[in-house]
C-alpha cells in the first residue's frame, strides 16, 4: 500500500470538505437553523451525493461510461444556478425581522433531500472526482481494493469534519453575530456560484 498517497488523499480530502464551499455552508446554515439533527440529516444527503459522484468516477474509469466535458460544463452551470438560489434565499432570511424569524423558510433549512441536491451539483465535487479522485487509485495494488479504501475514506472524512464544522458554527450561533454570520454563508455561497459559472463560461 502506497501510504505516502494514502495521507496527501485523506488531507486533499479534509482540506477540500473543510474549506467554504456550497456543502460546508449548507450544513453549517442548517444546524444553525435547526440544530445538529437538521445538520446530521444534510450530511447524510451530501454524503450519498458524493457516493453517486464516486459511482460515476469509477464507471468511466473502468471504461464503462464515456461523458462529454460539454455535458460536465452544462451540470456544472446548472448546479451553480441552484446554489446561488439557496445563498440569496439564506441572505433574506438572515436579514428578516426577528419577529418574522421563527418560522425557517423550507428552501433553506437543509435536510437531506437538500444536502443530497447541493452535494450532487456542487462543481468542487463534480471536478473533484472527475479529475482528482482517479490521481488515488494506485493506493493499493488492486484497482477495486483502492476504489473501496478511498470510497470508506471519503465517507469518514466526510461525515467527521462537516461535523466539527457544524460544531463551530454552532458556537458562533450563541453569539450575537449569528445573523450576520448566517448572511456571510449566504453571500460565499453566491460568490461561489459565480466564480464557478465564470470558471465554465471563460
Amino acid at each position: 500500500m502506497d501510504f505516502s498517497a494514502y495521507f496527501l488523499y485523506c488531507v486533499a480530502v479534509i482540506v477540500m470538505i473543510a474549506t467554504p464551499g456550497p456543502v460546508m455552508l449548507l450544513v453549517a446554515s442548517a444546524g444553525l437553523q435547526g440544530g445538529y439533527k437538521k445538520a446530521l440529516q444534510t450530511i447524510f444527503g451530501t454524503n450519498l451525493a458524493s457516493l453517486v459522484l464516486i459511482a460515476i468516477s469509477v464507471l468511466i474509469l473502468k471504461g464503462f461510461v464515456n461523458i462529454a466535458n460539454h455535458w460536465f460544463d452544462v451540470i456544472k452551470i446548472l448546479g451553480c444556478l441552484y446554489i446561488a438560489y439557496l445563498g440569496i434565499q439564506i441572505i433574506r432570511e438572515a436579514v428578516l425581522k426577528p419577529s418574522t424569524n421563527d418560522e425557517v423558510s423550507s428552501s433553506i433549512q437543509g435536510g437531506f433531500k437538500q444536502g443530497f441536491l447541493v452535494g450532487i451539483s456542487n462543481p468542487k465535487d463534480i471536478i473533484f472526482f472527475a479529475s482528482f479522485f482517479p490521481q488515488f487509485t494506485h493506493v493499493r495494488d488492486d484497482l477495486d481494493h483502492s476504489l473501496i479504501l478511498l470510497t470508506l475514506t471519503w465517507i469518514v472524512l466526510d461525515f467527521v469534519t462537516l461535523s466539527v464544522v457544524y460544531l463551530g458554527f454552532n458556537v458562533l450561533a450563541k453569539s450575537k453575530i449569528y445573523t450576520k454570520i448566517l448572511a456571510l454563508c449566504g453571500a460565499i455561497l453566491v460568490l461561489v456560484a459565480i466564480y464557478g459559472i465564470y470558471s465554465v463560461v471563460s
